[in-house]
């Protein structure tokens, strides 16, 4: 019978004896023969705060007087989508200055506007970048990139492949975890495993748009079995798996099933406290501006990240977005409405800035703020709103090693293009990877006869702005 396939009771029974063990040491070997780290890290785990559809920088961050005085002007721009479907180059556009007002900020005296108010009180720990450049004038394609670095292709995302490279912190617990994704614009992929093995893959809670209460880690209990019985069921479970997995060494996706139901039942004694927000003071409630209506959604995702990351989750993404046509920050027609998605995120951010520099998390965790591109200085159709711009946006990072209270690189009077100390986004991945301890160059994965990895062919590692 064993040589069909199929278990005798004895088989069975040693199997379960002695399959744990099996899978503690595949755990240790896989954390063994891990990639990296290649280099002494400076920090231990990410938190991206995703703002989906493209925050303007220059009405938040990036500041440029000229639009003041050349309000209302038509002058000629390279518009990124107009090449991209036409060709022509220096459409005519009026200038549309700030809608918020600019003011210095902090000991370094950061220009910021009114736009967000919190975090403006926190620029003596931020490190902008001024002159980031992406790929992709449209939000799929440009989601697609900052996630994976490609705008079309299947590729594993920046979670999978952190993950893939350093394994996980906590056995207990998912090493990569998606609050809140939008299902749009990329979807799954956006923090898919794509060609690498399907253990790297991100976990999602809840999604863009739905209730906090979605953003839990479901059916963690059992309605009617005990856990002593689920323990038993899951051992035999697992020793049927392990029969068959021997007979499939490379099946790694039954390889990710096996890993899966064994963390599921970890996770069903772990998980539960992690996200139990209850355990958090009022105190600190208030700090992510958890119960006001405007700050509730997103100080909960934010807080939830906190205690991700201090559990030992390598990467959290927390998306600020929906899943409707025009992501959140998309103002094409009515930029004033910047001000109410500001409204929703400014005091969380603020808020987990503070929580993880209180508890000295700051300085191994990165923490990274930013859209897929940011947006025109002149308005669309001669309206009220602004069209994308991947040529030249805003980013910031804190923590992990970079350089707190500087600026790097500049657009051009207008904040239309990327003109000095330019940064692709490909030069971003792998700044982020170096600050974790991996080399973008050698954290490379063979697939279908060549070697991939998240920067392709591109990028270089922004050491100016690191510590």
């Amino acid at each position: 019978m064993e040589s069909l396939g199929l278990l005798s009771r004895r088989a069975a029974l040693q199997a379960a004896a002695c399959g744990f063990g099996y899978l503690a040491l595949s755990g240790l070997t896989a954390r063994a023969s891990s990639p990296g780290p290649h280099l002494a890290a400076r920090a231990k785990r990410v938190i991206f705060l995703f703002m989906q559809g493209g925050v303007s920088q220059v009405d938040s961050f990036d500041y440029k007087p000229r639009l003041e005085r050349d309000d209302g002007k038509r002058l000629a721009f390279d518009d990124a989508r107009v090449l991209a479907n036409t060709g022509m180059r220096g459409s005519s556009h009026r200038v549309m200055k700030p809608l918020w007002k600019f003011r210095q900020h902090g000991q370094c005296g950061r220009w910021a506007s009114d736009l967000f108010p919190k975090l403006n009180e926190h620029v003596d720990d931020l490190c902008f970048i001024h002159s980031l450049h992406t790929e992709g004038v449209a939000h799929g394609p440009a989601t697609l990139f900052l996630h994976c670095g490609s705008t079309n292709f299947v590729r594993p995302s920046i979670g999978s492949w952190i993950l893939y490279g350093l394994g996980s912190a906590n056995e207990n617990l998912p090493g990569f975890v998606s609050i809140a994704p939008s299902s749009g614009n990329g979807g799954p992929r956006n923090f898919g495993n794509a060609f690498l093995p399907a253990k790297y893959q991100g976990t999602a809670l809840g999604k863009a748009g739905g209730p906090v209460s979605d953003a839990v880690f479901r059916n963690l209990t059992h309605p009617r079995l005990s856990p002593h019985a689920q323990r038993r069921q899951l051992d035999l479970l697992q020793a049927i798996n392990e029969e068959q997995l021997r007979g499939k060494p490379g099946d790694t996706e039954l390889d990710a099933v096996i890993r899966s139901y064994e963390l599921g039942w970890k996770m069903q004694q772990n998980a539960p406290d992690v996200l139990d927000l209850s355990r958090e003071t009022e105190a600190t409630r208030r700090l992510y501006g958890i119960g006001a209506k405007e700050t509730d959604r997103f100080g909960t995702q934010c807080l939830m990240a906190r205690r991700l990351c201090e559990a030992g989750v390598r990467f959290v993404q927390v998306t600020y977005g929906d899943n409707t046509a025009n992501p959140a920050w998309d103002q094409h027609s009515t930029l004033a409405k910047h001000a109410v998605h500001a409204q929703a995120v400014d005091q969380p951010i603020s808020g987990l800035l503070t929580d993880l520099k209180a508890r000295g998390l700051l300085d191994d965790t990165l923490v990274w703020w930013g859209s897929e591109f940011g947006r025109t200085p002149y308005a669309e159709k001669n309206g009220t709103g602004r069209d994308h711009n991947p040529g030249g946006f805003t980013v910031w990072l804190a923590g992990g090693g970079v350089r707190p209270g500087v600026a790097h690189g500049k657009t051009d009077e207008f904040g239309f293009a990327a003109v000095e100390n330019k940064v692709h986004m490909h030069d971003l991945h792998a700044t982020i990877l170096h600050q974790l301890g991996l080399d973008h160059e050698k954290l490379t994965y063979r697939y279908s006869g060549r070697d991939f990895r998240l920067t392709d062919v591109h990028g270089h590692v922004v050491r100016e702005i690191l510590s």
